[in-house]
């Protein structure tokens, strides 16, 4: 089993909003940065467990536990003439943008705020999410570095 961190902004989709949708799940699609795609493609695996990250907003923080309902699949918006993210150059052939359902597993009830994760660094080392200028909205957190993050809702 593998871990994941998927960003979203709150006014956009928040950790609420999956929790309202049918069977607390949702697609997570929309993705079109090539490193982030090819993570949800290559290495997502069903029951891979994510953390819900709010990003762009007063205090960014995972607000969420989830997992990966579904094996990658073509995200259909890539081909759609109408929809804000098509892709002219994306085959239904051959398709360029991939996505994965995800299934809240829990809400938690106080956010890890990104302030008290950077608190941190010797412990979550190369973490992502940490690393200056990273912006994916999809990355891989290592197991030691997803149990550390987890005791940090204790302390």
């Amino acid at each position: 089993m593998k871990h994941w961190l998927v960003k979203s902004e709150p006014g956009v989709f928040s950790v609420d909003d999956l929790a309202a949708c049918a069977d607390k799940t949702r697609w997570w699609k929309h993705v079109r940065n090539y490193q982030a795609r090819n993570f949800m493609r290559d290495d997502m695996k069903l029951g891979d467990k994510v953390f819900f990250y709010h990003s762009n907003t007063d205090v960014p923080a995972i607000v969420g536990i989830a997992e990966i309902a579904s094996a990658p699949y073509p995200d259909p918006d890539a081909f759609d003439p109408k929809a804000k993210y098509f892709d002219p150059k994306s085959d239904p052939e051959n398709p360029r943008w991939f996505l994965v359902d995800i299934k809240l597993v829990q809400k938690l009830d106080e956010p890890i705020s990104l302030h008290k994760i950077k608190e941190h660094p010797e412990p979550l080392g190369d973490l992502p999410l940490i690393r200056k200028g990273n912006r994916l909205s999809v990355m891989p957190v290592a197991a030691d570095q997803w149990d550390y993050i987890l005791s940090l809702k204790a302390a």
